[in-house]
């Protein structure tokens, strides 16, 4: 009976987190997916081929307007690259596609705090900076060039047929005009149902995980891990832990704030929480990928890079934060055990999930089912531009349309 209260109790602390973040999780993939919509994938291959400090930008801006999955965004940093994008350019896109997005700074704000948003889009910017500049000074092209080489072979990795879908619209004219054309709603309707799927595991573990550590870890483990004691030592060592303790949950994408809630509780700095979250691009999962796609030098270059950069970006956050007195004084993640209520978060849970019902229904009856069959497929030859989900007009998914 005890295993089984213990049990209950986890769950119980995962649903209340799942029920308060419900409506901002549906808001931020809603508005990833009018944006997804809006930039075509052929215009940000085309605009990535060196790694000068305006490329990279135009790579960071990309990747924010793209995938928050981190499977995903690994996908298509191998596909951009095989078209003719830099390697550099392509890292960029991939830490902006999953650290400088909408939905992970909302869901940020409501489980920890609106300082941990502004946190990692102060520095998420500066792990790009970090990266170029390592990558200038380190990177050797004989590297390059066998990490190209091993990823024009194509070896399957994880979410390749979303990687290789351009669900945006195709509909000619400026924004507001695509946006308000008879194709929009359903690109967006694709756009955000196959979000999900393609985030649906990542959160769930998330939330999971981060129940049952809540519930059966004591704080005092965690304290002793972290130092909290010692505020000198603890700003030193969260930086330098959080990448590995995220390393070692498999959680990535915007399924790994729930966990940083607990932790943040559990009293690792808060420079630390930022290095723990920008760390899901080296989780052991992805690091497997990174060796079919690159090969296991490269792979190793990424971890220690992408390591340093994060620690380092973590240690500056801290720095610049403390400075300005932005370190929130009280650690109140919301990760405990609460009954649902009539408050707002009741209201908006429901209204969102009415939106995500119509989007629902239009990602169905406009025919986007084969589309889920499709996620996991194999990558497309290196020759063939992005599958498309739709053609102008219409809402075929892919298959019922044409590749190009």
């Amino acid at each position: 009976m005890r295993g089984l209260h213990a049990l209950g109790h986890a769950l119980a602390i995962s649903g209340s987190m799942t029920w308060e973040i419900l409506w901002a999780l549906i808001l931020g993939f809603a508005l990833s997916a009018v944006v997804q919509a809006l930039v075509r994938r052929s215009t940000i291959i085309a605009l990535l081929g060196d790694d000068r400090p305006r490329t990279l930008a135009l790579a960071a801006g990309f990747g924010a307007a793209s995938s928050s999955c981190s499977y995903a965004a690994v996908a298509l940093a191998r596909s951009l690259l095989r078209k003719g994008a830099s390697f550099t350019a392509a890292m960029v896109f991939e830490i902006a596609s999953t650290n400088l997005v909408v939905e992970l700074g909302i869901i940020l704000a409501l489980l920890i705090g609106w300082q941990f948003t502004l946190a990692e889009f102060v520095g998420g910017p500066i792990m790009i900076v970090l990266v170029a500049v390592l990558f200038r000074l380190l990177l050797r092209q004989r590297l390059v060039d066998a990490a190209s080489a091993q990823a024009a072979r194509g070896q399957p990795g994880s979410m390749e047929g979303h990687a290789a879908m351009d669900m945006s619209i195709a509909a000619q004219g400026n924004l507001w005009q695509r946006l308000r054309s008879r194709q929009a709603f359903t690109s967006v309707a694709h756009i955000f149902v196959m979000e999900w799927a393609a985030v649906i595991r990542d959160i769930a573990a998330g939330l999971l995980i981060a129940g049952a550590v809540a519930a059966w870890v004591p704080n005092s483990f965690w304290g002793r891990l972290f130092f909290s004691g010692h505020p000198l030592a603890s700003k030193l060592w969260g930086p330098l832990i959080g990448p590995v303790v995220s390393l070692l949950s498999f959680v990535c994408s915007v399924g790994n704030v729930p966990l940083a809630g607990v932790l943040w509780n559990g009293g690792i700095s808060f420079g630390g929480v930022v290095a723990f979250i920008f760390a899901d691009l080296i989780i052991v999962p992805i690091l497997v990928i990174y060796r079919k796609y690159y090969g296991i030098k490269m792979t190793l270059f990424i971890l220690a890079t992408f390591y340093a950069t994060m620690a380092a970006a973590g240690y500056l956050v801290e720095l610049i934060f403390g400075g300005l007195g932005l370190i929130p004084a009280a650690r109140h993640a919301k990760v405990l055990q609460a009954p649902v209520q009539w408050d707002y978060t009741t209201v908006l849970n429901i209204i969102f999930l009415l939106v995500a019902a119509a989007l629902c229904c239009r990602f169905v009856r406009s025919g986007g089912m084969p589309m889920l069959r499709m996620m996991g497929g194999s990558p497309p030859p290196a020759d063939r531009v992005e599958l498309h989900g739709h053609q102008a007009g219409t809402g075929h998914p892919p298959g019922a349309g044409q590749r190009h």
